[in-house]
């Protein structure tokens, strides 16, 4: 593909992703936040008419009123507004995003042979397992006996979500198996939205034009399935911007890493959750911080030994010729690079010595670059670059 066409699909694929994901996210946390704000109708007529609870609001220079019925008005009107296409929508650009960096980039996003030596089909298929093997298994688990116990049930999706963390930093990239773990996530929130969530309020339409009660197991599933949802979305949200921190995702115990930032995602929404509610516990949003704070120590760099004596200019310069500046070019060389990343350029003495933090961190420190060790950088040439640049890069 040329690669003017892969950074522009690129763009409008993460651009529209974006813009969709916002929506349903939005969407969704205004609904808890909505029904955790709802009070007693201000107008006894409301009530004895069936509204269960009302929101007042001022927005954008007018007055808003939404009220919640207990169980149905009298009659439904014309059109009813769902909110549904945003879930839908937020999957199907992610998926196809996920095909053009990870699938069709995969020597590079997605397999590191320091990892685990894998052919591109394979990785794929690997991939694709994950994300609807997270789905089968999570949705067999709602479905059964588990899934009458939250507690037990909450526990085990944990539990499978930890192993699939580990399982996939021990198969791709740092980067590849993030989001991955994320991709899973969301296609279980999505699914959820449209094997679950939908058809329950749709049979609560048809019951009310039919005039018959409504089954009280699609109103408990939906809602099972709308907590697990929520307390999924944060750690999502991570995934999505965590290829930009190779602190995180090149880190040796990275798939430690993945499980605390997760957790600690958890309890941050659930102490929201709890707040919109009028009785958020100081205690869950401090053990979330707390989580995070022990993956940003656990993060930490590692000092490693570089040798003796501070390395030349000359050798560094040398190492990224060979190594760096395919892609860090005015004009790049490497295949489906268009531009240089981060329009950072590495062809002269003064461009790498401006760069020389962001050089010791990605190739020395995080090992993060090249993606995937494409240009098969050596652990020598990467302790080179820590000794010139721990000796004050002369």
């Amino acid at each position: 593909m040329d690669a003017h066409l892969f950074d522009w699909l690129n763009l409008v694929l993460r651009w529209a992703h974006m813009i969709v994901g916002i929506a349903w996210i939005g969407a969704s946390f205004y609904f808890i936040w909505l029904d955790n704000h709802l009070h007693k109708p201000l107008d006894p007529a409301d009530e004895a008419r069936g509204i269960g609870g009302e929101v007042w609001a001022v927005h954008g220079g007018g007055f808003y009123v939404a009220r919640k019925f207990r169980v149905a008005p009298e009659r439904l009107p014309p059109e009813l507004h769902w909110f549904k296409w945003e879930a839908y929508t937020t999957l199907i650009t992610g998926f196809f995003l996920l095909c053009l960096v990870y699938y069709y980039g995969a020597e590079i996003a997605l397999i590191d042979p320091a990892v685990r030596a894998l052919d591109k089909p394979t990785a794929i298929a690997i991939g694709l397992g994950f994300i609807v093997g997270g789905w089968v298994i999570y949705d067999a688990l709602c479905k059964s006996a588990f899934g009458d116990d939250p507690l037990v049930l909450g526990g085990l999706v944990a539990l499978l979500s930890a192993v699939a963390a580990f399982a996939l930093c021990h198969l791709f990239s740092g980067r590849g198996a993030f989001i991955h773990f994320g991709a899973m996530l969301g296609t279980i929130m999505v699914l959820n939205v449209y094997f679950v969530i939908i058809p329950g309020q749709a049979e609560l339409v048809r019951a009310k034009e039919e005039g018959r009660p409504v089954d009280p197991k699609y109103g408990l599933m939906g809602r099972q399935r709308s907590v697990h949802n929520t307390f999924f979305t944060l750690p999502v949200l991570f995934t999505m911007i965590a290829n930009h921190y190779a602190g995180v995702t090149a880190h040796e115990w990275n798939w430690v890493l993945l499980i605390l930032i997760s957790l600690a995602g958890g309890l941050v929404r659930l102490w929201f959750v709890e707040r919109h509610k009028g009785a958020g516990n100081p205690l869950t949003l401090g053990s979330g911080l707390v989580v995070l704070g022990l993956a940003a120590i656990l993060a930490l760099p590692r000092n490693e030994p570089g040798g003796s004596g501070p390395a030349s200019f000359a050798e560094v310069a040398e190492i990224v010729k060979a190594r760096c500046a395919s892609c860090h070019a005015l004009k790049p060389t490497q295949e489906n690079i268009a531009a240089p990343p981060k329009g950072i350029l590495l062809e002269n003495e003064a461009q790498i010595r401006s760069q020389a933090v962001s050089l010791y961190q990605q190739s020395a420190a995080t090992r993060a670059m090249p993606p995937g060790n494409m240009t098969e950088m050596t652990e020598p040439e990467r302790r080179l670059i820590a000794r010139w640049f721990r000796g004050g890069t002369p």
